[in-house]
This record gives C-alpha cells, structure tokens and sequence, in this order.
C-alpha cells in the first residue's frame, strides 16, 4: 500500500467496496479484504491529514500565501 499513489489507494478501496457491497464474497474473503479497505483507509485519511497541514503552512489565516522556503 504504501508504494502506492493516493489515487491508486482510492482506486483499491473502491474495488473492495464494490465487492463488498455485491455481498457475493466468501465470508472468510470479505473479513480479508474489509481489514485490508480499513488499512487503505487509514493511510488514504493520514496523506489527507498531512496535506491540509501542509496548506495551513502555506495559506497564512488571513488567505494570503505564505513563502514555501520561509522557517523551514
């Protein structure tokens, strides 16, 4: 998962739904593949978090833009 793009996570996380939702899955391969669309979930929900704290460095509170290189 973590060799993957965001997109690609998305993607993967979508097919399992999807399979999931059919309900034509094993049970034993729907426990596997829901524990696996958690795991996705939660590094998806985690580049999300990083990113937004990465604009907030960026977008000073007023909406002016800040300068990549400055204090860091």
């Amino acid at each position: 998962m973590a060799d993957k793009t965001f997109e690609e996570n998305l993607a993967t996380l979508e097919t399992i739904v999807s399979r999931l939702e059919k309900g034509d899955v094993p049970l034993e391969e729907a426990l596997k593949q829901f524990e696996t669309g958690i795991k996705i979930s939660q590094d998806l929900q985690k580049t999300l978090q990083n990113a937004e704290t990465s604009l907030a460095k960026i977008v000073n509170a007023d909406g002016s833009m800040s300068d990549f290189n400055k204090g860091e």
